[in-house]
């Protein structure tokens, strides 16, 4: 019998290139020849393929074996390819394991059979080479295809199942709706009919208007999907919240025929916090509001809220990490609620490590007082959020507002709480205060002067003074560093410590950051142009956390140094130890970008931060500054001035210089210099000045007075 008219059309080349691994074909022939040409074809076009002689090793290989498809000759001594397929179907299903029957002839009968017996397909010989690997071409995609389908319905089934959604499907030119079991259970019910109604009924009546209009909008293609929160009866008789989805499926000319979805219960997330158990904010403000309502009706109904912030809070999450955090969170709500008093009070969590605590019937302020003193003194005792021995402290800060014709809606009354917090916090933390109005005043002139820094850059209101650095002991200055200063037009001159905290918050410092850095560059150019005996002059920059953090830093450095023409080794950049903390190898990698500019960096304040050896170690840096405030308490604190000798030997094992702050005394002066420190900076050789008074300390004939330097009659 030949199994193929042309069994050698395929060449070496097509054989080199044909797919790979396109599915294991058994084929299964008394005749070795047959097997062996069909094999050849087989794997000429990337297909796997196994032999077998007889039906018993046929089945045998489909048990014991992967295979993806088989070719099955009818005619065979002993056991029929019928007998065959009669026993593959017993355990492998049409499709599972694609059948195709093979006959030496097109005899109807066989055909019929075949099919009949659930085979895929039926080929006669003389095998068409072509239509033979077509066919099987189609029933391995066909197979693969039946496959995924499976799989997606399985995936679809088991998510349907674990899932805690209800399922709707509403078919819109009938107006039936299909409601799933657990969309009904979410009722409390137990079988309902298949109307709109069934849903639209149950909506809350202040609701119902805004899910048609959601609903509306996305059938007529204005939004992508629907959404909308709503109320919905339960068979109790009491409301749920509900978040319903959906999605419309459109016909050809954009006309929505049907819309299907899901919907949640989310209730319990809507009022209580996932993590405490506590009411949530909006529950929060809803009881305010109706307490406001009252007061406003009746102002004997007097109530207060106090708002509370956990002073260390970050600190413990980050060292204990977020699964201690959130026990801490939930012993605190436990501790509070046992601390207040029983159907007198709400307590609530805001989010984060806020909190918040309505109380009913106040009698007088100093009830109040009686009581959040009574707080901080629970708070005094220590929490084991970690289990076992370890504890720490949370101590909290607690801002008081009582109810007032100030107030209208829920939201005044918690900002004016959270306001008395903050200013609870800048006092010192774990202590409470009152609100009044004079807070809001400051805060309204905070929020004033930050209106009005957005403008200052554009308005040319910043102006740079320059402190000299100086050499040890003799004085000479070698560079200067760069301060901002706010020239305001109705203010006159606005502090740092003012409108640096605003700018940082806002991220308003990294535009005048630049500014800062360019103006500062073009100056010691200048100089550098008016002194040739300055040359090798440098310039000393603050960078902050919000600019360390910005992505473009080192390319605006980089276009900076470019365009004003300054050499990168006479800038130097200034970073706190807490800002290089912040994220210890990103900012290593970012100074060490800058270094590698050609850029110089300081660590400022060096100190008063938290950095270790090894980090400082691994850190790429030349210069570190001595805390202003070491520096002070060097002649009378032995700490202090052990400090000082640290830092100085330290300095000197890493290769770095050093730079002392705040040097006011000759006393300072001549301490330092006798311990070898490099250089120095403070208001005994100069305070800040302008950039005119500045390029006088540059002159060749200048020398330093010491004396009338500290009695501020200049230099």
């Amino acid at each position: 019998m030949s199994a193929t008219q042309t069994p050698n059309q395929y060449t070496d080349e097509e054989l080199t290139f044909a797919p790979a691994d396109r599915g294991t074909v058994l084929v299964v022939d008394d005749d070795r020849l047959n097997r062996a040409i069909l094999t050849r074809l087989l794997r000429q076009h990337g297909f796997q393929s196994i032999e077998a002689a007889d039906g018993p090793e046929a089945v045998r290989c489909v048990k014991g074996r992967s295979i993806d498809m088989v070719l099955l000759d009818i005619v065979m001594p002993g056991t029929s390819g019928f007998d065959v397929l009669t026993e593959l179907r017993q355990f492998k299903s049409e499709t599972q394991l694609p059948v195709i029957m093979v006959s030496d002839d097109d005899n109807s009968d066989h055909v019929v059979r075949a099919l009949g017996e659930r085979a895929n397909d039926f080929l006669t010989k003389p095998i068409d080479a072509a239509v033979t690997i077509a066919r099987i071409s189609a029933h391995m995609r066909l197979m693969k295809s039946q496959h995924a389908l499976k799989e997606s319905e399985e995936r679809y089934s088991l998510a349907t199942a674990g899932a805690n959604d209800g399922l709707w499907d509403w078919n819109l030119l009938t107006n039936e709706v299909y409601y799933s079991p657990r969309w009904i259970e979410l009722l409390g019910m137990s079988a309902i009919g298949t109307a709109p109604e069934e849903w639209f009924s149950r909506i809350h009546p202040d609701d119902k208007a805004c899910v048609e209009s959601e609903l509306q909008a996305h059938l007529g293609d204005v939004t992508p999907h629907f959404e909308a929160e709503l109320r919905i009866k339960h068979n109790d008789g009491d409301y749920r919240w509900m978040l319903c989805r959906g999605m419309a499926v459109r016909a050809d000319g954009g006309n929505a025929h049907r819309i299907a979805g899901s919907m949640r219960d989310i209730t319990n997330g809507k009022f209580a916090d996932a993590v405490t158990g506590l009411p949530n904010r909006i529950l929060l403000c809803e009881r305010v509001q109706a307490r406001l309502n009252g007061f406003s009706a009746d102002p004997t109904q007097s109530f207060a809220i106090l708002y509370l912030d956990l002073d260390n809070f970050k600190l413990i999450n980050d060292t204990l990490g977020h699964d201690a955090g959130d026990r801490l969170l939930t012993a605190v709500a436990r501790r509070l609620e046992r601390v207040t008093r029983s159907g007198q009070s709400l307590v609530a969590r805001l989010g984060g490590d806020e909190f918040a605590i309505l109380i009913n019937n106040v009698a007088s302020k100093a009830e109040l007082d009686n009581f959040a003193e009574r707080l901080l003194q629970n708070f005094a005792s220590p929490f084991s959020p970690g289990g076992g021995a370890r504890e720490v402290f949370a101590t909290v800060s607690i801002g008081i507002s009582m109810a007032s014709d100030r107030c209208k809606r829920a939201e005044d009354m918690l900002r004016e709480a959270d306001t008395a917090m903050y200013k609870a916090k800048a006092q010192g933390k774990a202590c409470y205060r009152t609100f009044d109005p004079e807070m809001q005043e400051n805060v309204s002139y905070r929020l004033r002067l930050e209106s009005q820094l957005r403008r200052a850059l554009d308005r040319r209101e910043f102006v740079l003074n320059y402190q000299p650095l100086v050499s040890l002991p003799g004085g000479e200055v070698i560079g200067f560093e760069a301060l901002i200063r706010w020239q305001h037009p109705k203010l006159g001159l606005v502090s740092p410590a003012e409108f640096i905290p605003i700018a940082e918050e806002t991220g308003l410092i990294v535009p005048i950051g630049q500014w800062v850095l360019e103006t500062a560059c073009d100056q010691l150019v200048a100089w550098k142009r008016e002194f040739p005996h300055k040359q090798d002059l440098q310039m000393a920059v603050n960078v902050s956390r919000r600019q360390m953090r910005h992505t473009n830093l080192l390319k605006d450095v980089t276009a900076i140094l470019g365009t004003t023409g300054i050499q990168s080794g006479d800038l130097k950049l200034e970073i706190t130890e807490g800002t290089i903390m912040d994220d210890p190898e990103q900012g290593a990698k970012l100074l060490g970008e800058l270094r590698d500019r050609g850029v110089k960096i300081a660590i400022d304040d060096f100190g008063t931060g938290y950095s270790s050896l090894a980090c400082l170690h691994s850190l790429p840096l030349d210069t570190l500054k001595i805390d202003q405030s070491f520096v002070a308490r060097m002649t009378g604190s032995g700490d202090s001035l052990a400090i000082v000798r640290t830092i100085l030997r330290l300095a000197e094992s890493f290769g770095f210089d050093v730079v002392a702050e705040g040097i006011e005394t000759e006393n300072q002066h001549n301490m330092l210099s006798s311990m070898h420190c490099h250089f120095g900076q403070g208001y005994l050789y100069s305070p800040p000045l302008p950039a005119t008074a500045a390029a006088e300390l540059l002159t060749e004939n200048h020398s330093w007075d010491y004396q009338r330097a500290i009695t501020g009659r200049g230099v």
